[in-house]
C-alpha cells in the first residue's frame, strides 16, 4: 500500500475495519504534526511543548523544503504545522507556499496573532490551506485563565478578519478543561456564527499541561456530559480522536478510535527530531531525527521504536475489560505523563479503573517531558508582543524573548 488513501478507499472484503488495518502502520503517516519553532509570545499552561522561546538549532528553510521534498514524494496530502507560533518564522509563508506548490496542502495553528486583514486575505486565497484558531474558553475570563491576558481578544480579532476576508471553514480549536466544559454549547454557536468548524482535543498531561493537569482535567461527571455532547454534534465537530477513551461509555465516536503514534501519526519537533506522539515529547517515544542519513522517510519507515509499535501490543489487565475494544485501553501520552504503565488503564478510564491506579502513583516520580522552552519571565500577565516575523535564529538557547535580538524584516510585514 503506497498511501494512506488507498486504504480509506479500500474494499472491506480486502481491508477490513480500518482500525484493524491502520493499527500496524502505513507507509506515510495521515496526520503528521510538525512543528516550525518553539517560540511563541504567549505561555498557555497546559502547553504540550513548553514553548515560549526560541531554539538555535531549529531547521532551516532550506532544510524544512528537504522536509517537504520528502513528504510530497512519500504522498503525504497535508501537514499540521504548529508550534510554539508557527507564523513568528520570516520565511512561514514561503514554506506554506512552498508545501502547497509541491502537492502538500497545509493546515496550521495559531493564536491569531499576525492574522491580519491582509494576511487572512492571502489565506482565503488558497485552495490548500487551512487555519486553526486556539480558544480555551467561550468567554475571555475563561479562556485567558489558561492562554494568558488579551488572548481571547486577540483570537475573535483573527476570525473577524478571516470572516471578512470571505475564509469559510476555519477551525476553532478548544482543549477541553473542567472550565469550558459547561461552555460546549457556546462554543458551538460562536463557531457557527463565524461560518467555522469547532475542534474539540483532550487535555493531556504532556509539556506544560504535565503541572496542571490534575487541578484541569475533566471531572468523571464532565467526561460522561462531553461524551454524550459529542454523541449528539459528532458529526458536526472535529475531534482528531482525541476522544476515543470515552466510546467504552456505549456506542463508539466518529473516527479510527485508537492510538495511532507511529502507526498513522508522528511529530517533526523544530530542530527535526521525530516522535511518535504530538503528545508524548519524550526521549522514550524520540524515533529519530529528519537530519540523518535516510531523512524523514528512514524514520518514518525504518524507525526500530515504530516498527514496535506496528506490532500486536499487549493491553494488560484492560484486555479482560468488556470495553477494551471500544477504548483500545486508551492514551499513550496521558498514562506516560501521569506515570501509569503503558499496558495499564487510561487516567480517565471511564470504568474508574485510571483513578484507582492514579491513587497509588507518586507524582513526584511520573516521567517529565523533555525540553522546556518556557518564558522566563511574566509572559502570562504580559504577552510578548509579535507584529513582526523574525529573520535569524538567536544566539543562545537562553534568551527570554522569541525577539530577543532580532531585527523586523519590513518587507515580510508588507508581503
Amino acid at each position: 500500500m503506497s498511501n494512506p488513501a488507498q486504504a480509506a478507499n479500500g474494499s472491506s472484503t480486502s481491508v477490513g475495519r480500518l482500525v484493524d488495518h491502520f493499527q500496524y502502520g502505513l507507509d506515510a503517516p495521515i496526520c503528521l504534526t510538525w512543528e516550525l519553532t518553539y517560540a511563541c509570545n504567549l505561555a498557555c499552561v497546559h502547553c504540550l511543548s513548553s514553548s515560549g522561546r526560541r531554539d538555535p538549532r531549529e531547521l532551516t528553510t532550506d532544510e524544512c523544503k528537504a522536509v517537504i521534498d520528502e513528504l510530497e514524494r512519500m504522498q503525504v496530502f497535508y501537514v499540521n504545522i504548529g508550534g510554539g507560533e508557527p507564523t513568528v518564522r520570516s520565511d512561514f509563508f514561503e514554506l506554506v507556499d512552498y508545501a502547497t506548490t509541491h502537492h502538500v496542502g497545509v493546515k496550521f495553528s495559531t493564536n491569531g496573532v499576525r492574522i491580519t486583514p491582509a494576511v487572512a486575505e492571502r489565506l482565503a486565497a488558497s485552495d490548500y490551506v487551512d487555519v486553526q484558531l486556539s480558544l480555551d474558553g467561550a468567554t475571555a475570563e475563561v479562556n485567558d485563565a489558561v492562554r494568558g491576558a488579551g488572548s481571547y481578544a486577540t483570537t475573535l480579532r483573527a476570525m473577524d478578519n478571516l470572516q471578512a476576508a470571505g475564509f469559510e471553514g476555519f477551525k476553532i480549536s478548544v482543549v477541553a478543561t473542567r472550565h469550558n466544559v459547561p461552555q460546549l454549547d457556546e462554543f458551538k454557536a460562536l463557531a457557527d456564527r463565524y461560518g467555522a468548524q469547532l475542534r474539540l482535543t483532550r487535555l493531556r498531561p504532556s509539556g506544560r499541561g504535565a503541572d496542571v493537569w490534575h487541578e484541569l482535567h475533566p471531572t468523571a461527571e464532565q467526561q460522561r456530559e462531553l461524551y454524550r455532547w459529542l454523541v449528539a454534534h459528532g458529526d458536526n465537530v472535529l475531534t482528531g480522536d482525541s476522544f476515543f477513551h470515552l466510546s467504552a461509555y456505549g456506542d463508539p465516536l466518529p473516527g479510527l478510535n485508537l492510538c495511532g503514534a507511529g502507526r498513522v501519526v508522528c511529530l517533526i519537533d523544530p530542530v527535526g527530531d521525530v516522535y511518535a506522539c504530538p503528545f508524548a515529547i519524550h526521549d522514550t517515544f524520540k524515533a529519530g531525527n529528519v537530519r540523518a542519513d535516510g531523512g524523514f522517510t528512514g524514520v518514518w519507515r525504518g524507525s526500530p521504536l515504530f516498527l514496535d509499535l506496528r506490532r500486536p501490543q499487549s493491553g494488560g489487565a484492560c484486555t479482560q475489560c468488556s470495553a477494551y475494544d471500544a477504548c483500545q485501553g486508551g492514551c499513550m501520552a496521558a498514562k506516560f505523563f501521569t506515570g501509569l504503565p503503558l499496558d495499564g488503564p487510561d487516567p480517565e478510564c471511564v470504568k474508574g479503573h485510571g483513578a484507582a491506579a492514579l491513587s497509588s502513583v507518586d507524582r513526584a516520580s511520573a516521567p517529565r517531558p523533555t525540553g522546556d522552552h518556557s518564558h522566563a519571565g511574566p509572559v502570562r500577565q504580559a504577552p510578548v508582543p509579535l507584529g513582526m516575523p523574525l529573520t535569524r535564529r538567536p544566539d543562545r538557547i537562553c534568551d527570554e524573548s522569541p525577539l530577543a535580538g532580532l531585527e523586523p524584516k519590513e518587507e515580510a510585514l508588507h508581503g
